[in-house]
């Protein structure tokens, strides 16, 4: 099919690159010239795991282009909407002005009978208002959410663990989208992938309440760690035991610095604050406490910090390993680790920092920071150690491995991801989150 994905942010520029991997002819409209520079020599603008194969095949097939001119997408059967919904400045609520910005831009090339997609994280209600503004043109409006996991985006989006349509109410029109969207994911559906076909306002609410629900899961063993830490019970274990009751579950349920992203915090934020508008807001009262529990574990690391440096962080020197918000991404936004790294630097602390993927992005936002090329090169001379992104090459960091380059064998886990008990018998004193 012909495609057309408005928006090549993280979400459109894989969006694009996977459809074009499945056959069709994808056009990536941005109004970013650099970025859509990038894309078109088939490089990726941020770090995503084989993303950049991806890119580049499509590239040179000649089945993915990029273009900053939305009259490239005239023609498309099929219309994705996926830019950003960031968070308005001095609310807490979606802001829907660059969704509102592509659907209005791409109104002069619809043709009768396209099909808009919107895939954006949008407050509910917003299907249904812009459908009115595509109707004019012919073109029927639909609602596809996406379900992306930064680290695992390709993966997720040529084969996704569920597929979700939002379908308008007119039987004639749904029908047309139905047919429409089981072409484009004909391949994920012909190996099994769930669909549930629904209306707007579910498929508007599936993103939402997955994240609120997988941000309270984070949260409440979060809050389990600081019960844990004045009962001396060890909350990694209490997730094990409790992770077998197979209503509950052991994923996500891991301890530490709590959540970030661009998606998990703003989207909980907006949930509630679309709640609100529409009078129901005390049914999602406790995603205030949700987030107000996880932007304070930020803090407790920073305190367990200066509590193992004698009470005061200053001239203290401290190796923080991690910036981006999870591994397998550079991706800094609201990220704890990023956010540790500069409280400590507030305090005096002489920080010295490094992640694999991430540094430049960190120093755009943070400049006053002191960056490393290598983990070891962080922690040379250090008085303390701080991990707070999970990487792989940081899990695999050993106490006889660092202990030379130190200047005190002090270490925060703040991910609780390190083998408290090997660090400690090696003679490191070991500080974890809800643990003893």
């Amino acid at each position: 099919m012909k495609l057309s994905v408005i928006g090549c942010g993280y979400l459109g520029a894989v969006h694009a690159a996977a459809m074009a991997s499945l056959g069709h002819d994808v056009v990536g409209i941005d109004v970013d010239q650099a970025k859509i520079e990038a894309l078109s020599a088939g490089r990726a603008p941020f770090f995503e795991p084989g993303l950049p194969e991806l890119l580049l095949a499509g590239v040179e097939s000649g089945r993915l282009r990029f273009s900053t001119d939305t009259a490239d997408a005239a023609g498309a059967a099929v219309h994705f909407i996926a830019v950003g919904t960031p968070q308005k400045a001095g609310s807490t609520a979606a802001d829907l002005r660059y969704v509102d910005a592509a659907v209005d831009g791409l109104l002069p090339y619809l043709s009768v009978g396209d099909i808009v997609v919107g895939k954006s994280t949008v407050p509910v209600g917003t299907a249904e208002r812009l459908a009115e503004i595509v109707a004019p043109t012919g073109a029927i409006l639909a609602w596809n959410p996406e379900f992306l996991r930064e680290g695992f985006a390709v993966q997720d989006t040529v084969a996704p663990d569920r597929l979700v349509y939002g379908l308008p109410p007119a039987a004639a029109d749904a029908e047309a989208v139905r047919t429409a969207l089981d072409e484009v994911y004909a391949a994920a559906l012909t190996t099994g992938t769930p669909l549930v076909a629904t209306g707007f306002a579910t498929a508007e609410l599936v993103k939402v309440a997955a994240n609120a629900f997988l941000a309270t899961k984070i949260s409440f063993i979060n809050a389990m760690a600081e019960i844990s830490e004045v009962t001396g019970a060890d909350v990694t274990e209490l997730a094990d035991a409790i992770g077998y009751d197979a209503r509950i579950g052991r994923r996500f349920l891991n301890a530490g610095v709590g959540f970030g992203g661009g998606c998990l915090p703003k989207d909980i934020r907006a949930f509630a604050a679309r709640a609100e508008e529409l009078g129901r807001g005390e049914s999602v009262a406790f995603l205030k406490e949700v987030d107000s529990i996880n932007l304070r574990r930020r803090q407790r690391v920073v305190d367990i910090a200066v509590e193992e440096l004698g009470g005061s962080a200053y001239q203290k020197r401290v190796a923080v390993l991690g910036l981006a918000f999870k591994p397998d991404s550079d991706d800094v936004r609201d990220s704890p680790a990023l956010d540790v790294a500069v409280l400590l630097n507030g305090l005096g602390a002489r920080v010295l920092a490094y992640d694999p993927e991430a540094n430049a992005n960190a120093k755009r936002l943070h400049p006053q920071l002191h960056f490393a090329a290598s983990a070891e090169e962080a922690v040379a001379d250090a008085d303390l150690v701080v991990v707070v992104t999970e990487w792989k090459e940081f899990r695999a960091l050993t106490p006889e491995q660092l202990a030379p380059l130190v200047a005190a064998k002090v270490i925060v886990d703040g991910r609780n991801c390190l083998d408290a008990t090997a660090w400690r018998e090696a003679g490191w004193t070991y500080r974890g989150l809800g643990r003893p």
